[in-house]
């Protein structure tokens, strides 16, 4: 009795991409039986995907607010700084 050791099957970004979008025209269980992969596998990709997708449109999201605070932050210093210089101008004034 010896045991072989099965390798798993790698699959590429280009087969999973091409197999999700077999597996919206027909259903996951008939693509996953027409590439010779489990459903769960599908399901799992699917998953992943929409996870990545999400993930994006969240950083994006982010990035844009991260710049609108930035903008204010930029602002704000602007203003504290010129009401400082009026400060030590009325300091002066008033001695």
């Amino acid at each position: 009795m010896s045991k072989t050791k099965q390798t798993r099957k790698q699959h590429g970004d280009e087969f999973k991409a091409e197999a999700l979008k077999l597996a919206n025209q027909v259903g996951a269980a008939q693509a996953a039986r027409d590439l010779g992969v489990y459903a769960s596998q599908i399901y799992q990709w699917r998953t992943a995907a929409d996870k990545k997708s999400n993930t994006s449109t969240r950083e994006g999201a982010l990035a844009t607010e991260v710049a609108k605070l930035k903008r204010q932050l930029a602002e704000q210093t602007e203003e504290i700084s010129i009401l400082k210089k009026a400060a030590t101008y009325f300091a002066k004034k008033q001695k």
